[in-house]
This record gives structure tokens, sequence and C-alpha cells, in this order.
């Protein structure tokens, strides 16, 4: 035993094998014991020495092992993996004296385990040989597999097809099996090129099937279930539809599966619900469709928001009830559903299938469907009283009552805690939610630690102890929990640990007057305003000399009534305490300004410097930074055409502010760069923050300021970023007045790439039209110029702007895109989306009335050209609900 450990401890491994040979089975147990230690050992040496050995241990160990069971967690684990030239070879050797049996097991072990080398697929695939048991098929094994087939078609420089390669699988049904039921395709499967497309996984496949070698049926079965599964990548189930397409299957085959064909129409993809759809179509003219499951498929593909896939269906519709006018009892409810779809040509035709079916359907069935011609737009409403006569009750039109949503009330903070035991459980609460969401509370916690640190914390700090003793920096030696919160931005967790004395008072005392350098975007000056004031509450906490905190909001958000502020400084003066430099210029931020007079008469009266600047402060009524009324254009990189090897950019219209002397004289360092003046020229922000609910917060009354300093990154939501248009509804709650800044940004996020981004910003444009602030002429001239500069598709517009109309806003949808058309019309070309835009905007003209500046210019000159296209369509439409004459 002494000499194998010896060989391997000298890296000897061809010694090995022959050395584990001599070895009985209490011999292999004992020198498994050492072999373990001796890699524990190896792990800490150098990287040439170490491979040797542990290669040597590797091989060892698997011949000392007597259960399969153990030796496939031996060959399976991390640093038993991590080769240049690989030891399975010698680890063959030392197992060729085991059973088939024992192979077997082993085999299927280390299969079941992550494979992803070639090596080890190959180690998998000779076990399996030499135990004569099929080859253990799990996902790490077909990725290998894949990958090694798809590399293996090179060879002497030479292409070799793909169909060749496979051909000489023995494992081939059962690998192209498992293949389809992995939750990802690897890569080199799912990728097709365009190049060769007679040589790519899909037309492989076909081949093979066709020549016998793939069972044809199984291949089928296991793509129509993939494709019925659904999730993965687009290019997964692009795939499968290939495979598909390529079998060509026969009526039979396409009949066994309808109902896998039905389901696919209902809710695959639209690409798949397409070929779908072909297939029952085709299933529909051979009779192998009932006219129930027609009528089932129907409803569901006609609630699908696809124009495509929606008119598809209505003509397949109107051949069924060509062919058979016996089920237009069946059939003509489903159609009539359609009345409520907001394509309102999709409604057009579903109306003109039902004209001409009606006379053979039952008295009940046109009730019935008489009945759902209420859901049609007015536009169809005189159609809809040709089609049904007497059926339709010609009511007058209400009156129409814009819909939006109740304007925001503001929620009160509420009173201070009643107790250290609701304090303590606040505060336990904000430390272990991520990043600090619930701003009240956040305020709350910190308002409270300060006034139970007042006059002694003893108590405070007795029910902290236990509350928080699995926090991180609880858990760290004084020295390093000190270094890390010191490094890390400011959180409550710097409140508590230092009040708790895991942060020396020197620390606090330094990160409290540690200037930082100059904030590179307003992320970076914002987040640097609150870590000042906890600092500074940290601080006090040690002093407990203040016995609450100014900035304290009133309102959740972050707003501070004037009186209340100065009924706290009031408090102030009779303690004869000073406040707290960066509190109190929080607090000056938060305060509502408007209508303050009696507020600044009684701050004047506090006869005290802090109420004289809070009275100065309110009488201003100065935005902290004022916004320049007009447009900066920039150029800025949103990607890069690797082809052509030139850089692609996109024009920017953003707005600068001007500077405030006072904040950069009167306030503390921190808040010096919301008083500096900034233009956004080359300002792009490209650190890496995360979204932080405490901005707005920080300057709850100046909303106007926040979003221009806001607007390079809300910019970049129309080109690439994800995500940052998450603000645009707290920015509609803020106080001071809607200009430029806010309406600039809420076209930017009208426009946003990706739809979360525009639902935000729909909310936002609800929040502030209920609010009354919504300049609806501005908001549409900021969104022509974006869409001029090609920033804004208006494609995306339209959606965004659907949406908006369908809650009901339709009179404040349509004064926002009367601005916006004219110049779209009267472009040459029309931009992709303009008919959209027509839709929308003839929708909202036809419940909320024609807009009052009259026509709109172009309209007609469109509406004039003649044709049927979408666009020639929806301009006629707009013009007669606007009741427009020729331009």
């Amino acid at each position: 035993m002494s000499t194998l450990l010896d060989a391997v401890r000298e890296g000897r491994l061809d010694d090995v094998p022959a050395l584990v040979a001599r070895l009985d089975r209490r011999e292999r147990k004992a020198a498994l014991d050492e072999l373990k230690e001796l890699r524990k050992e190896a792990r800490g040496w150098a990287w040439n020495a170490r491979t040797r050995v542990r290669k040597a241990v590797m091989v060892a160990g698997a011949g000392c092992h007597t259960g399969a069971a153990g030796c496939a967690t031996w060959l399976g684990a991390r640093d038993m993996r991590d080769w240049t030239h690989s030891p399975y070879p010698w680890v063959l050797q030392v197992l060729a004296d085991r059973d088939p049996a024992w192979l077997a097991d082993l085999a299927g072990r280390l299969a079941a385990r992550a494979v992803e080398t070639e090596a080890e697929y190959r180690f998998v695939v000779e076990l399996a040989r030499r135990a004569d048991c099929p080859l253990p098929v799990t996902d790490g094994m077909v990725r290998v597999w894949a990958e090694q087939v798809s590399g293996s078609r090179w060879q002497w420089r030479r292409e070799v097809p793909l169909v060749e390669v496979l051909r000489k699988e023995d494992d081939l049904r059962n690998l192209v099996a498992h293949l389809l039921t992995m939750p990802e395709l690897p890569p080199s499967v799912a990728w097709v090129d365009s190049a060769s497309p007679g040589d790519y996984w899909p037309a492989a496949l076909n081949t093979l099937a066709a020549e016998g070698l793939l069972d044809r049926g199984a291949l089928l079965d296991g793509c129509v279930a993939r494709l019925l599964r659904g999730g993965g990548k687009p290019s997964d189930l692009r795939f499968c539809l290939l495979v598909v397409r390529a079998l060509e299957p026969t009526p039979e085959e396409e009949a066994a599966r309808v109902a896998d064909w039905m389901a696919l129409a209902a809710d695959g993809p639209s690409t798949v619900a397409g070929h779908a759809q072909e297939v029952l179509g085709r299933l529909r003219a051979r009779d192998g469709l009932t006219v129930r499951q027609l009528a089932e498929v129907s409803g569901a593909v006609l609630f699908r928001t696809e124009k495509k896939l929606v008119r598809a269906q209505l003509v397949q519709l109107g051949k069924a009830l060509r062919g058979k006018p016996s089920a237009a009892d069946e059939l003509l409810p489903v159609i009539a559903d359609t009345f409520g779809h907001p394509d309102t040509d999709a409604q057009e035709r579903a109306l003109k299938l039902v004209a001409r079916a009606l006379p053979a359907a039952t008295p009940a069935v046109r009730e019935e469907v008489a009945g759902m011609a209420s859901l049609l737009a007015p536009v169809h409403r005189k159609a809809a009283l040709a089609v049904f006569g007497d059926l339709l009750e010609d009511e007058p039109a209400a009156p129409y009552e814009e819909i939006l949503p109740p304007p925001p009330a503001p929620r009160p903070v509420g009173p201070p805690h009643g107790s250290v035991a609701e304090l303590v459980e606040e505060v336990t609460a904000v430390l272990i939610s991520p990043d600090h969401e619930d701003v009240t509370a956040f305020e709350r916690a910190l308002d409270g630690l300060v006034r139970y640190a007042h006059g002694g914390a003893e108590e405070l700090v007795a029910a902290l102890e236990p509350a928080v003793a699995g926090m991180w920096w609880a858990t760290l030696p004084k020295g390093e929990a000190e270094w890390r919160i010191f490094s890390e931005p400011g959180s409550l967790h710097t409140v508590t640990a230092s009040l708790l004395d895991r942060v020396s008072a020197k620390a606090v005392h330094d990160a409290r007057a540690r200037r930082s350098k100059t904030p590179g975007c307003c992320h970076q000056a914002l987040n640097g305003i609150l870590t000042a004031r906890l600092w500074e509450a940290a601080a006090e906490l040690r002093s407990g000399r203040l016995p609450y905190l100014l900035a304290t909001p009133t309102w959740h958000t972050g707003t501070i009534e004037p009186a209340e502020l100065v009924e706290r400084l009031r408090g102030y003066r009779a303690l004869g305490i000073a406040a707290a430099p960066a509190d109190f210029a929080q607090a000056l931020l938060r305060v509502r300004r408007t209508d303050a007079e009696e507020a600044a008469r009684e701050a004047a009266a506090l006869g005290t410097g802090e109420g004289d600047r809070l009275a100065a402060w309110l009488r201003a009524d100065e935005p902290v930074a004022a916004v320049v009324p007009r447009h900066v254009d920039t150029d800025v990189e949103v990607g890069r055409d690797w082809l052509r090897q030139t850089v692609v950019k996109a024009r920017r219209a953003l707005l600068a502010t001007r500077d405030n002397p006072l904040v950069r004289q009167k306030f503390p360092p921190a808040f010096h760069w919301l008083g500096s003046s900034h233009s956004p020229h080359h300002k792009d922000c490209y650190c890496w923050v995360a979204e932080s609910p405490h901005w707005i917060a920080t300057l709850p009354e100046d909303g106007e300021s926040l979003a221009a300093w806001m607007l390079p990154s809300l910019a970049a939501c129309v080109q690439e970023d994800r995500g940052n248009a998450w603000l645009l509804p707290a920015l509609a709650e803020t106080g001071g007045p809607a200009a430029d800044a806010m309406h600039l940004a809420l076209a930017y996020g009208l426009g946003a790439r990706h739809p979360e981004d525009r639902l935000a910003a729909v909310d936002a444009l609800l929040v502030l039209a209920a609010r009354g602030r919504l300049d609806a002429e501005r908001l549409g001239g900021e969104l022509a110029v974006l869409i001029a500069q090609d920033s804004v598709k208006p494609n995306r517009l339209a959606i965004a702007v659907r949406t908006a109309a369908e809650t009901g806003a339709y009179g404040t949808v349509l004064s926002v895109l009367v601005p916006v058309l004219p110049a779209l019309l009267g472009r040459e070309r029309a931009p992709r989306g303009l008919s959209d835009l027509l839709a929308v905007a003839a929708e909202c003209a036809e419940r909320s009335g024609p807009p009052s500046g009259g026509p709109v210019p172009g309209v007609a000159a469109t509406a004039a050209r003649g044709g049927t296209t979408q666009l020639v369509r929806q301009a006629i439409r707009l013009e007669a609900a606007c009741g427009a004459v020729a331009d």
C-alpha cells in the first residue's frame, strides 16, 4: 500500500493501475482513507505538482472504491474534473476487473451528474460499451454529444455533411428522443446556418427519419410535445417547428393530432399558432375538423391580439359557413365575440361575415348575436343597424365621460412609535428588506432610533441586540464589521451598527467628515445625500442630543407640511438645540413651498437661524435647479455595427439645469451637486447603481428638476436599457410644476422599447391627467420631436397610447395624439405604425368626440388618396369621426 501512495505522491500515473490491482478489499479501503487526506493536502500545492498528483489520486481512488456510488462521487467531484489531458484511460485500466453490472451502474451515475466535456462523455460511452448496456442519456450527455457532433463535421479541413456524421451514431434514436425533452436545446442544435439550409439539424433529422434511422412518428410527437410545452428560447421553438414542417405530416398524421393543433393555435407563440392554424384549415377542408371543434378553437384564436391570426381564422369560419350553412347557429356566436376585439378592421370583417350567415340562423341565435353588437366600435354602429334592423335597439348614445383614475391621495407617515418594542419590530423589518424599498418605514425607523436614543439608549440597545443578532455585521469581528460598513453606501445598517457599538466613534466621525469625490451623475449625488444623512444620524445617536429628526416626511411621497416643520423647529428652540446640518437641509428640500405664507411668518417669528432660513426658503418658492427651457441635442453611442466596424449613434433631446447659489453656499457639501448647473452633453451615466425610491423622496417638491437629471437614463429606454422608467409614476406624484422635463421624460417612457417601461409611462400619464397637471399639447410636441429624431418609434407609441385609451381616457389620449399626427402624415413615406396611431386616434374621437381644435391637418389629404391600405382606411375613419372637411 505504501508503494501505491509513494507512486501517487510522485505522480507516476502509469504505475498506479498495476499497484492498485495487487491490493485486496481491506487494503483498498485503507488506501482510500489516505488518498482522501492526500487529496485535501494537494489543494495547497503548486499548480504543476498538484495536477500530476491529482491525476494519480483520481485514478487510484477510483480503483480503491468498491461501490459504484462512491466511485461516481469520487470521479464526479469538481476538483477531479479540471484537466487539460484526460486521465480517464488510466481509470478504465483500474476498473478493468469490475463486472458489467457494476460498470453499467457507474455509467448511469456519472451520466446523471453534470457531464460537461467531451472526455467525460467518451468515458461514459466506453463504460456503457464495456458493460454492454444502453447508453445512459441525460441532459449533460446529449449537450456534449451535440457539440462534439457539430465539431466533428470538420475533418482534414473538409466539411463533412451533418447527416453523414449522425448516421454513424449507434445510439441516435435515444439521443434525439432525449434532445427534444431538454429544457433548452444545445446552441449548436438550435442555431440554423442560413448559408447552407440543407445541412442543418432539422433537415438532417428529416433525412434520417426518411431513411428509417429515426422513428418518424416519435420524432413528430417529440417536436409537437415540445411546442405544446413551450418555454425555452425562441430558437428552440423555431427548431421544432422547422422539423415539423420538414417532415410534412400526412393527412392521417395531422388528423391523429387534432387536439394538439387546436391547443397550439389557441396558446402557442405567434409563428407556431400560425402553422397550427394552417393545419386546422387543411383538416377542415377534408372534413377532419367538426363544427364543434372549429367553434372551440375559433373562440380561443379570435381572442388573441395578433391581427393576422384573427383575420385568418375569420376566413376559415367564412369558408366553413359557405360549405355548411347549417353550422350558423354554432359558429355565429363565436364570430360575434370578435365585435369586442381591439382591431376595428377585425370587427368589420366579423360583422360582414355575420351579415352573410345571419339568414340561416334561428331567431334565438339572431337575437343573441344582435345583443353582442353593442361591443362594436361606434364607427360600425350604422352598419350594424343595417345588418340587425329591429333586433338592434337604436338607443341614443350616452354623453361621453372621461374615465381617469382618482388622483393619488397622499398617505400620512403616521405618529411616532409608541414603544421600544414597536420601534425594534419596524427597524428589523427595514434591515431585512431589499434596498429599503419602503421609504415610509425607513424614515419612521430612522426617526424612531433618534427619538429613543435621546437622553439614554440603554433600553433601546438592550432590545435591539437580540433582534439583529443574525445580521451579517453582527456576526463579524468588530474591526472587520466596521471596515465593511464604512466601505459600503449608507443604509440603516450603518446607524444600527453604530448604535450597538459595532462601529467606533472615530470611524463615524471620519465618515461624517469625509468629502467624497464630485458625483458624476444624479444617482450618485442622491445616494450621497442619503449616505451623509445616515452618518450624521449615527453620530447624533451616540450623543443622544437630538429629540427627533426634522426631515421625517409628513406624507408617503416624502413631502413635509410647512406648519409641521415650523412646529419641529419650535421644539428645538425650546430645548436650545441647533439642527443637524444634513437633516435640516433635507427638511428644506422636502417642505411644501406652495401656499405657505402663513408658515413662513411663523418660521420668521421663531427668532432662530433655522427659522429665518425656512422663512426665506418658503417665500422664494424656487426650484432647487431650474430647468433651461430648450432642448440640448446630443449624439450617443447605442451600439456597434461589427460588420462595418462603425459606431451606431442616436440623437437624444435632453434638458440642462441652472445653478442655485443658495444651495451651494448654505447647504452641506453632500448637497452641492444639486445646486450646480448641469448640461447633458457627454453626461451619460455609466455607473452601476440600483434604483432607489429614496431618489424621489429626496426632492418630492421638485419633480421637474429630478426629471431633467434622470432624462439620460430615461432616454436610454428607447434603445436597449430596460427598467429605467420605473420612477415615472412616482415623478408624476411629486409637487412643483410639471413642465418641459416632466413631459419629455414621459415622452421617452411612452416610446420605450420594453413593455414594462411603456406601462410605467402610461401609469404616469394617467396620474398627471388625474391631477390636472398634464399638458397634452406639450407632451404631443415632445413626442413629435422624438419621432422626427427617430428616437421614438410610432408603432411602440401606438401600443402605449392604446393601453392608456383602453382605461377610458379617450379624450386625454386624443389630445396627446393631435399634435403628433400632422408631421407624420406629411412625410413622403409613411412610417411604420402610423396606421396604428391613426386607429387609436379614430377610436378616441369616435368615443369622446372630435378634438377641440378642429380637423387634424393632413388627415383629409391622406384619406383622399384612395385605396384599401390600413393607412387610408384609418384616415377615412378619423376624418369621419372628426367631421373634417378637406384640408
